[in-house]
């Protein structure tokens, strides 16, 4: 997520700690590079006109060029000017009535059947009674992957083939009401582009069920057009948030930067995962700007790891590491739960700099993570407990169950020898491991 503006801006600052002292003129030089910076990471030109003017007054202020700290000054205006510019506070989803309709909005390819999923179960896991309505009527497809969807995450989809839309907006209401449900996430149809028939619909279910939240879902990989999109849907049904989806694709970032700015409603929802759990996150200005910082965002850390984290597996966990008795069973415990925080990738990308100095997320292995859990799952349950039982039959039934091979299982025996090595060395020398939870 924002990987090139976030290499670019970082090269910008350590040029500014590498001053002794920040002067008139290397404000000018600084700004100048910060405003070429968003400009190559597709950021409106509007919006970086606006921040770079904003940085550029406060940076030439007397505070700054004769501060102490001038370079940790400087930071700070550049984080507030991002943080601004991005909205300043969380945008909280209003759900004002029960059942409190959310209707979401995009164009097709935006991501917006997997956003409605995503929702549904964040809104789930918060202690809401959540139902999701096919109510795109045009892609039989969209309504089948709902309904998939809507199984494996354990939320009731309501759906009727070939009935008007209106007649399926209606029943949906209809049997939320009777089924006591917080929130209706309406999945709506979707086009290639903007027309005129599209929106029409769009505006008459609107009419029809005067949602709480009209929520634009918008591709962050399209750039510049996301805000174009977002500018035309805002025109026709005056949406109240934006959704930007699939941003962990998005190196450059831009659209992101740009659409609290330019259209004026906030992004309340990002999109920083494939995966159905863990996939969606609420945005919060100032830990955006955190990470573009690269000073890391542990608070959404803390609360995923709190969000996902099975007490009773922990209290386990915890015991046997505690002991050096951790066994493979142990290990696929703590996978599931990566898993269920998004996988690797999208946690490395909340660790502060100065603790993930030279990790990138780029060079996690999930492929690495899927075979050992395979290997793993292959077990039988006193196998994982007691691995010394493995001989080479058991090994090759192993690889055969799990399509790796026998190496395969070889080297995570070795791997999982050497830890417990490790381990017990450090218990035999008095540490502790109290509270610590180690990614497998």
């Amino acid at each position: 997520m924002f990987e090139s503006l976030q290499k670019k801006l970082l090269d910008v600052i350590r040029n500014v700690r590498g001053m002794g002292k920040i002067t008139d003129k290397n404000v000018k030089d600084i700004v100048r590079q910060i405003k070429l910076s968003l400009l190559e990471a597709d950021v409106n030109y509007k919006v970086v006109k606006a921040i770079t003017d904003n940085i550029l007054e406060k940076a030439r202020g007397t505070n700054v060029l004769n501060s102490i700290t001038p370079a940790q000054q400087f930071v700070k205006i550049v984080y507030d000017e991002l943080v601004s510019m991005l909205g300043s506070k969380e945008a909280e989803l209003r759900l004002i009535r029960r059942p409190s309709p959310i209707m979401l909005v995009g164009l097709q390819g935006s991501g917006k059947t997997t956003t409605a999923a995503k929702l549904a179960l964040l809104l789930k896991e918060e202690g809401k009674r959540t139902m999701l309505v096919a109510a795109d009527i045009y892609r039989p497809a969209a309504i089948e992957q709902l309904k998939i969807l809507g199984e494996e995450i354990g939320v009731k989809v309501f759906s009727e083939n070939n009935k008007d839309v209106m007649d399926i907006c209606k029943e949906a209401m209809r049997e939320a009401k009777d089924s006591l449900v917080d929130a209706v996430i309406f999945d709506t149809a979707g086009r290639l582009h903007i027309d005129e028939d599209m929106m029409r619909e769009l505006e008459n279910v609107k009419r029809l069920i005067e949602p709480d939240e009209r929520l634009l879902v918008v591709d962050a990989m399209t750039g510049q057009d996301a805000v174009n999109v977002a500018m035309e849907f805002d025109k026709r049904l005056d949406i109240s948030g934006i959704i930007l989806s699939k941003l962990d694709g998005d190196a450059r970032g831009g659209a992101a930067l740009s659409m609290r700015y330019v259209t004026g409603k906030p992004v309340k929802f990002i999109g920083i995962s494939e995966k159905i759990e863990g996939g969606l996150e609420r945005f919060y200005p100032d830990r955006i700007a955190s990470r573009i910082l690269n000073m890391g965002d542990v608070v959404t850390l803390v609360e995923k790891a709190q969000r996902v984290m099975d007490k009773q597996t922990a209290a386990e966990f915890e015991k046997h590491l505690t002991h050096s008795k951790l066994t493979l069973q142990d290990f696929l415990d703590q996978l599931k739960e990566i898993k269920k925080m998004g996988g690797i990738s999208s946690l490395v990308d909340l660790i502060p700099g100065d603790f993930k100095r030279g990790l990138k997320a780029s060079s996690v292995d999930e492929s690495q993570l899927k075979r050992i859990e395979a290997i793993i799952n292959s077990m039988t349950p006193e196998e994982r407990r007691n691995t010394r039982i493995l001989n080479a039959s058991r090994k090759k039934r192993i690889a055969r169950g799990s399509g790796t091979t026998v190496a395969d299982v070889n080297r995570l025996l070795s791997q999982y020898e050497q830890t417990m090595s490790m381990m017990k060395k450090f218990v035999k020398g008095g540490k502790r491991f109290k509270g610590i939870r180690l990614p497998f």
